[in-house]
């Protein structure tokens, strides 16, 4: 990403934990750590970790994404975090966009 100049912003681990559709147990079927491993190996911070949970399919499935199918639920809330996160990164990257607006004068009269 670096050499055609995209800025990568962090990491989000995707199927951090898998979530049982039965019971709700949440564990690391898949080890855990790695993406924590990787934000430090490219000086970036985690900027999430997203579940394994068959919801998040059924829902995407049916035409209606997690945050809008169950908006006050767990994985909902996950979501909302990292776009909350992602959103704070993108505005503290410094870019002058002046020349892209007109100039404009106030008066008072």
């Amino acid at each position: 990403f670096e050499k055609v100049g995209v800025p990568i912003l962090g990491i989000i681990e995707n199927m951090s934990t898998h979530i049982c559709s039965n019971c709700g147990h949440e564990e690391h079927i898949f080890g855990s750590g790695g993406g924590e491993r990787m934000s430090q190996d490219y000086g970036v911070e985690v900027l999430g970790r997203l579940p394994l949970d068959i919801r998040i399919r059924e829902q995407a499935d049916s035409g209606k994404p997690t945050v809008v199918a169950d908006p006050d639920g767990h994985v909902a809330g996950v979501y909302k975090q990292i776009a909350r996160r992602i959103a704070i990164k993108i505005a503290e990257q410094a870019q002058d966009r002046s020349a892209v607006f007109p100039k404009i004068v106030i008066q008072n009269t």
